[in-house]
This record gives structure tokens, sequence and C-alpha cells, in this order.
């Protein structure tokens, strides 16, 4: 199978996005298919594989970090694209990503699906906060709604995300895929080796969040369990991995809290022994975000034997639901910093979580899922040639 994957993000801009991409493309090609992607140029100087095209993107003002792919230089490709005889195009952002998917599928006359990977409703008024609440979730539900539906199917990581657009009113097929582990690619990593390269004392209680900095993310919430967990632990130290909108807020937030010797603002990791050395620097993995997709980070963590303490929420929950190798808390401090202390207290506890962590990352694995990707590419591909042959194909799925 040849497959056109479209994306407004990827690597080395480090989120749940580009790590699902990577996953499934390379999972994909052990299986014998290939993947094409094209993704944002972040001007970085690095090589990429040959099936990787990097468009030219303009810096976004309310988040630096992230590109706007730009439009005409996508469409330009399209005779370069015909000449390669792709099978489907598969979108994985809902931005320009999803507008040049489109068109390029009605121009090369290909079927297209889309991951739905953000649960807009949960975070859209972070970044529009001068508007009510209210008008922001409805707007947020009608875009979602309006985008799924001009897709001839769409993927989702977990059946909370699934259920949430159905009670949107998405009609097309929704197909729940969640985006396995490379176990393989994860070496163990090295808490030593992490404190020294950062100058802190590995004696020192832990606790781990890596991801995108973002106000979405709920790590005001960490830093204000933290302030707690502080009074019986009081070197403590929360390592925070990451770049994005939020930092200047959480910085204000630590200062404001006086907790500037127990937070530590690392960046981003590149994926790799930098990243799994960050992990493996916990005594836990700490998290709290209300609007996850899936909360692949989760797994990582696991697969390295980090023990979790989260809260479980949307796509969350098919992860922590099973209870293994992971605490569970509510969204309260109280709660979430009574789960901590018990963990940081209890050497054995964080022995017997994290051995049960590791087995239960290996039944997310990457392979499987990308079959059941396949599964799903072979269905939909299937639909399409009948509706096809009986005249019932538009070239806009949602006109």
């Amino acid at each position: 199978m040849n497959i056109l994957m479209i994306s407004d993000v990827y690597f080395p801009r480090v989120n749940g996005v580009s790590t699902s991409i990577a996953t499934f493309r390379k999972a994909l090609a052990a299986l014998g298919h290939r993947v094409c992607l094209i993704a944002p140029d972040y001007a970085t100087g690095d090589t990429d594989d040959d099936d990787i095209i990097r468009i030219p993107s303009r810096y976004l003002v309310l988040d630096p970090e992230d590109r706007m792919l730009r439009v005409r230089h996508i469409l330009d490709l399209e005779s370069r694209l015909r000449m390669q005889s792709f099978d489907l195009v598969h979108i994985q952002t809902p931005f320009i990503a999803h507008k040049t998917g489109v068109e390029l599928a009605r121009r090369l006359e290909l079927p297209v699906v889309e991951t739905y990977h953000t649960y807009f409703e949960e975070y859209l008024f972070h970044y529009v906060p001068f508007m009510p609440r209210f008008l922001m979730r409805a707007v947020a539900r009608l875009f979602t709604r309006r985008q799924c539906n001009r897709m001839n199917a769409v993927v989702v990581p977990s059946q909370p995300m699934r259920d949430v657009l159905n009670r949107y009113g998405v009609t097309v097929p929704v197909s729940v895929v969640p985006t396995g582990i490379e176990l393989d690619a994860m070496q163990c990593g090295s808490r030593e080796r992490f404190c020294e390269a950062h100058t802190i004392d590995p004696k020192r209680p832990i606790l781990v969040h890596i991801g995108r900095i973002a106000h979405e993310k709920n790590i005001e919430f960490l830093l204000d369990v933290l302030d707690r967990v502080r009074g019986k632990f009081p070197d403590v130290l929360m390592v925070i991995a990451g770049e994005g909108p939020a930092r200047r807020s959480l910085l204000r937030k630590t200062a404001a809290l006086g907790l500037q010797k127990n937070v530590r603002f690392v960046g981003y990791l590149k994926r790799g022994p930098e990243l799994w050395d960050c992990f493996c620097a916990g005594d836990a993995f700490v998290f709290a975000s209300s609007t996850e997709t899936q909360g692949l980070v989760l797994l990582e963590a696991m697969a390295l034997g980090v023990p979790v303490v989260s809260t479980a929420v949307m796509g969350t929950k098919d992860i922590l639901d099973a209870g293994r190798g992971a605490l569970v808390a509510t969204e309260t401090v109280d709660d979430f910093c009574g789960k901590l202390t018990r963990l940081l207290s209890d050497r054995n506890l964080r022995q017997r979580l994290s051995v049960e962590a590791h087995g239960y990352a290996e039944e997310w694995s990457a392979e499987r899922n990308a079959e059941r990707l396949v599964d799903f590419y072979e269905l939909m591909l299937k639909q399409h040639s009948a509706r096809s042959a009986a005249g019932d194909i538009v070239a806009d799925p949602g006109n």
C-alpha cells in the first residue's frame, strides 16, 4: 500500500502527534507499506529520509514553537505526487494540513481519511481568552464535526474520543486505532547520566513531566500539587521537559509559589537517549491533562519502567483503567498529593509498579496497532471502490 500523509507538525517538534506519525511510519514500513509524509520545514538542518517532503512554513504568533504550512508550496506538488500512484491521503492535523489534504485528495482522485488527535472543546478557549468559554466550545464542536464529515472515514486513538465525535454528530465511520510503542527503540535510560548532565543531586526525590508546555496540559495544577508535596519532601524536584506557549506563565507561578529550587525546566529533549534518561530520572512520571485523546507519553514512561501518577480523563482512561503500573488520582490537590507522597515514601511500591508498568506497555505493540491501521485502510478502500463503481463518489465528501 502507498500512503500519503500530511501534517502541520512533525519532528524535531516533539509532541504526541509527531511521535504517533513516526511510530506508524516505521511500523507500516516493516509490514511492507510505504508512507510519504508532507510536513513543515523547521530549518534545523536535520536530515530526513527520502519519503519526507518538507514544506516552507511561517511562525505562529500565539505559539511560536509551531509552524503554518504554506498552501501554495503543497499544491505545487500535485504533478510530483500524481506520478507516485498513492492509494489514499491520510491527514494528521486539522489546520493547513486538513485544507490542503482534502484538496490534494480531490485533485488526485483519492479517498481521504484523518486521524483526530485533538480534543479542541476543552482547550481552544485558552488561546482565545477574550471570547466566552461556552462560545468557544460551540465553535470547537462545529469545527470538528464539519472537518470529520468531509472525510471518507476518521481514525481516533481512544474510545472516549470516538464517543466525543459521535456526540458531535460525526456521521462518517470512526475507528479506534491507538498509537503503539516501539519497545525495541526505547533503550533503558540512566537517572545518573541525566542528573549529571543537569547538575541534579540523584538522591533527591524526582518527579518528571514530559510534553508540550501548554495551558491544556494542566501543569499549573501539578505545581500546586508540588507545593503541597514539598511539605513532606522539602528537596523534591519536578523536571519539566518540553517547550510551549505556557512556559512564561508557569515560570511566573513557580516564582509566586517559591518553587524555584523545586522546579527545573530543561527545554526540548531530542527523542533518543537524552529523552529516555529524562524519563528514567523520575521516581514518578506525573500527568494531569484532561484533553488527551490517548496520552501516549504515559505508555512511554511505563515502557521504561517509570511508575505513573496521573488523572484518568478522556483518552488516558483507556490506558489507566487497567490499573497497572500507575496510581490514578482525581484532579484535587489533596488526592494527587496523597498518591504521590505514598509512592515517594514506599520503595517497594515503586518497584512493584515499575515491573507492572513495563509488562503492561509491552501489550501496546506498535506492530499490532499498525496492523489494525492497515485493516482500517483496506476496509475504507473497499468501500471507496464500491461507491466508485456505483457512481456514488463526490469530489469532496463534505459537499
